[in-house]
């Protein structure tokens, strides 16, 4: 997209709706990373929290776009999906980070507890 060129309303949406879709894969994998690591399955719940960081990478890539034209001082329409999706990332990274803690949580007690950890 060229410096002239500006998103339409409904560009803007497609890519809050990218971003919700992606966001949405993200909390879905971190739900079951979070149920495999109560199970004792440690390898496959951070397998799961690396697969949420490629999806929210991918979100992130979607919404850098916007970022980029706005910051280059282009006037965007904001539409409810796009602050939908900017909210959906942002509590999908905060969720993240929460996984993240709570698997190494579940980590440390296993082995105190001297259970196997897969």
């Amino acid at each position: 997209m060229s410096a002239e060129e500006k998103f339409t309303k409904e560009e803007i949406s497609e890519v809050g709706f990218a971003i919700v879709a992606y966001s949405g894969d993200a909390r879905s994998d971190l739900v079951m990373a979070m149920n495999k690591a109560s199970e004792g399955k440690i390898s496959e719940a951070k397998a799961l929290v690396k697969d949420a960081e490629e999806s929210i990478n991918m979100a992130h890539n979607a919404q850098t776009k916007l970022l980029s034209k706005e910051a280059a001082g282009d006037n965007m329409d904001v539409t409810f999906i796009m602050v939908h999706g900017q909210d959906t990332l942002m509590t999908t990274m905060l969720l993240k980070d929460e996984m993240k803690t709570i698997i190494n949580l579940y980590e440390r007690v296993n082995k105190l507890e001297g259970k196997d950890i897969e």
